[in-house]
């Protein structure tokens, strides 16, 4: 079944294409793909990576990370995407969704509920609206996902309403959602999820966003509510140097009961420079604290609390290829990582990438 997925959206852009002009006009076709190499100084035996890491994630073996075709079709009252993809991107996090779901990366379409006032109402499976990163490494400024990304949605299946000032500086959206990273909701969980997104970007240098997420990602009989608050800014100091900072705060219960809360919290900060029009570079510094093991369980006394730097160089031949190459060094206060077989408190890595959007 998954052999005809590509095929079938290449021959559904093809049978739309052959329409009516103004159709033809309305839909764009495009594809992405970023191929890499990863070698882990951990070496670890079975090849995958830390179990936090779901993007960038196979060891000492030449791989691709995210591949897709897309579709898109866009009116001035009507709008629709379709992607289908494959990589270890998708492997390791649609793991939990059932057969074809596996390979959709985005689905989704749209309508305009006003003809004067910018406001949609979408639904289906889109990207989510938490976070500055996404999958598709070539829009992020550094090669690999930052801990913060990986261990939050990348995708979100359900329902949005947004409205965007005329202006184009204010966004704002509310979410229904079938849970945390969910396109089918968890086995016996009747709770629908919500999420928020505010968002003023006065100019092209400056962007603020608030994003939340209230919800459960357990079935009905062990339902603990999380919250999720994402804030970020990117900054543009000048034409060449930016600096994106960010922080996510989440809690969850601790029991069924609702007594008492467990709270993590990773703040973040990347610094990117222009060098020319071809090459770039990029330094980040980021923390994750989650004692109480909510999203990343170690079983250790002082759960996961990590400190992460990263140094990225950037080459880019043309507009749409982009060759990265990074280095990446966690360090946690318990020894949750592996080297040689012995537990260590830190993991070093180098990752490149050639990606191409087309």
């Amino acid at each position: 079944m998954k052999k005809i997925l590509f095929p079938a959206l290449l021959m559904f852009s093809i049978g739309m294409q052959a329409q009516t002009d103004n159709s033809t006009k309305s839909l764009n076709l495009s594809g992405y793909l970023e191929a890499y190499y990863t070698y882990d100084f951990g070496q670890p035996e079975n090849g995958n990576r830390p179990p936090f890491v779901y993007s960038h994630n196979r060891h000492n073996e030449f791989n691709l990370n995210l591949g897709f075709l897309k579709a898109a079709y866009n009116t001035e009252h009507v709008r629709a995407n379709l992607a289908l993809a494959a990589g270890t991107y998708m492997n390791a996090n649609y793991a939990a969704e059932p057969g074809v779901l596996k390979n959709v990366y985005e689905a989704n379409a749209g309508m305009k509920l006003s003809r004067k006032k910018n406001l949609w109402l979408d639904a289906g499976i889109f990207g989510s609206h938490i976070g500055f990163e996404s999958a598709v490494s070539k829009d992020c400024w550094t090669l690999t996902r930052s801990i913060m990304a990986d261990n939050t949605p990348y995708y979100e299946a359900g329902a949005k309403l947004t409205f965007t000032t005329d202006n184009g500086q204010w966004l704002f959206s509310i979410l229904a959602l079938n849970g945390w990273q969910r396109i089918t909701r968890v086995e016996g969980n009747s709770m629908l999820s919500w999420g928020t997104q505010v968002q003023y970007k006065p100019s092209d240098k400056f962007l603020l966003n608030y994003s939340t997420f209230i919800g459960t990602d357990k079935p009905d009989s062990a339902r603990l509510i999380r919250v999720l608050n994402n804030v970020y800014g990117i900054f543009s100091i000048t034409d060449e140097l930016g600096l994106t900072l960010g922080v996510d705060i989440g809690t969850e219960e601790k029991n069924i009961s609702g007594n008492g809360l467990n709270t993590w919290y990773s703040p973040i900060g990347i610094l990117k420079y222009n060098i020319s029009e071809h090459w770039a570079v990029a330094a980040r510094v980021e923390y994750y604290n989650d004692a109480s093991g909510v999203i990343i369980a170690t079983g250790t006394p002082n759960g996961f609390q990590t400190i992460g730097y990263s140094l990225n160089v950037d080459y880019s031949p043309a507009k749409n290829v982009l060759v990265r190459l990074e280095a990446r060094q966690w360090n946690s206060k318990d020894e949750i990582f592996i080297k040689n077989t012995e537990a260590v408190k830190y993991n070093t890595f180098v990752t490149g990438s050639i990606a191409v959007r087309f």
